[in-house]
Formats: structure tokens, sequence, C-alpha cells
């Protein structure tokens, strides 16, 4: 399960707790801007053992900034994670899912691997706890990735639904870091990885 944070925190605590309760691990992917408006929540992630990626300084387009302000969007939020947390970034999502092989390269230049999804909760669009569990659930499968907000109006709920459901069906939910492989893969054209023997 990956949660995206880029505006608000009321929930994030809430979220790390429900994790913990069920034994699971997420990735936090974090916009520069939240970083510098909530240090302590960055801390809590960290300290709760959760990852955290880079989900770029502003939250643009990125295919659509030069080559200077792609690298600034991906590098300054690094040594922003870094600083807090004393430990390296390893995933980069890009605001709105937009990438081309130019952040994709950039991306990877600055020893990040870029991540997607393949579910989608929606929960931004502020529906139901019941309507985002029931889109999760019918499209998981193993080696999901699970695309969350932290701040979405009834994501506490749904957490709860969706931990319950998928540990009751044997899933085992981990970091996104935990999940994809960063040496000897290849992706195909579903952007999935495939290890190379």
């Amino acid at each position: 399960i990956s949660f995206d944070a880029a505006w608000g925190a009321d929930k994030t605590q809430g979220i790390i707790d429900i994790l913990k309760e069920y034994n699971a691990t997420a990735t936090f992917f974090l916009v520069g801007f939240w970083i510098d408006k909530y240090p302590e929540m960055v801390k809590a992630i960290d300290e709760a053992g959760m990852e955290i990626g880079n989900h770029s300084l502003t939250h643009p387009d990125l295919t659509t900034v030069s080559q200077e302000k792609l690298k600034e969007e991906i590098a300054s939020v690094n040594q922003q994670i870094e600083k807090i947390t004393n430990k390296p970034v390893k995933v980069f999502r890009c605001p709105y899912g937009a990438y081309n092989n130019n952040v994709v390269n950039m991306t990877m230049q600055e020893g990040l691997l870029p991540v997607q999804w393949s579910v989608d909760s929606l929960d931004w669009k502020g529906i139901s706890a019941l309507d985002i569990t029931t889109r999760i659930i019918s499209n998981v499968k193993n080696g999901s990735i699970i695309l969350c907000h932290n701040n979405a109006d009834n994501i506490l709920d749904a957490l709860v639904m969706v931990l319950d459901k998928l540990t009751k069906e044997g899933y085992k939910v981990v970091s996104v870091g935990e999940l994809v492989m960063f040496e000897n893969y290849s992706i195909d054209r579903n952007g999935v990885q495939h290890q190379i023997i």
C-alpha cells in the first residue's frame, strides 16, 4: 500500500497506527512542500518503520518542466528526506502519474526507482470508505501496488476494512521497496517487472 502526501496531515498518525495494528508496512510518497510543513510527521513515518519515497518538490507535471527544473524537483526532496531520516531514498512517484523517458532517466540518474501503481483507490474523490474498499479489494492481486492518499476523507475507515480483508485472504502488506526489484529485472510493456535469472 502506498500513500501520496501533498496536502494535509491530520490523518497520517491514524494511518500509521492502523498499519502497525495489522503488522503492515507502507510507503509514503512525500512532496517537498509537505515535508517543509510537517517535518514531525516525516519523523513519525520513519520511526514507525514505514518507507518514505520521493513525490517531487512542488507536485508539477514533470513531463512539462525543463531538464534543470526536473533535476531540482527530484534531487532536493531526496536531500530533505535524508536530512530528517538519515536514510537514503529508494523510490519515486511522479505527480499525476505523468512521466516520459526523460523523467524516468532523470529519476534513475538520481538513484531512484520510478514507481507507479496498479490499483487506484480513487480515495481523493471523497468516495465512501466502502467504495474505496470495494475498488481496492476487487482489483488487488499478488504484487499489486495500491494508490491511496494520506489525507483522503474516508481513508482511515477504508484502511481498516482493506487490511482486515487482505490479511484474512492471506496477503502480506508491505512497502513498495520490499515488493519491487532494484536489480536483475526487465520491465514489460505493461510496466511490470520480471526477474532476470
